[in-house]
């Protein structure tokens, strides 16, 4: 597991439309004021909850974006 990737190696990934799930942790109202597009929103309060359903595949590389690093 990486544990950080480059502004330029997400946009990369992105733009070869490469199998990723992009995660933005953050507060829902945070989400809607800007958020990466196509980005999915799971709140860290819903993860346990929302998690299982919005991203099924164990196989699936995920890349999660928060306010801060924790």
């Amino acid at each position: 597991m990486e544990p950080a990737i480059s502004t330029e190696d997400l946009k990369a990934k992105l733009d070869r439309k490469d199998p990723v799930k992009v995660v933005e942790t953050l507060a829902p109202e945070r989400y809607r004021e800007a958020h990466l597009p196509g980005a999915l929103n799971i709140p860290p309060e819903r993860i346990k909850e929302l998690a299982p359903h919005l991203l099924p595949s164990k196989d699936a590389e995920i890349i999660t974006y928060c306010a801060n690093t924790h």
